[in-house]
């Protein structure tokens, strides 16, 4: 079975990640580049769909804080991806 990297480590990327993330920054990333760098921030960056959880062998409570702590901002994007648009725009009319 292959080994989880540690939580802290930087998560792995390769040119095209750069590249797309790069562009939405700029605000002239293309539907595809625009996908591709959700896709690593919520997959590959925060792990959002992974297991936070650490044994103690792999870093015990410290690593699966951090783990859990990067899987949150993964999960708050998700929601916000997902959010309907009526519940959207109850909170747009709550802002003013």
């Amino acid at each position: 079975m292959k080994r989880r990297d540690p939580a802290w480590l930087p998560a792995r990327y390769d040119v095209t990640d750069i590249y797309a993330l790069q562009a939405v920054f700029q605000g002239i990333a293309d539907p595809s580049q625009q996908r591709r760098a959700l896709d690593w921030i919520i997959n590959a960056a925060a792990e959002t769909y992974e297991l936070s959880f650490r044994s103690n062998d792999a870093g015990g409570e410290r690593e699966t804080a951090f783990a859990e702590g990067k899987r949150h901002v993964g999960m708050q994007i998700v929601k916000m991806i997902n959010m309907p648009p009526d519940l959207v725009a109850k909170l747009r009319s709550k802002d003013g």
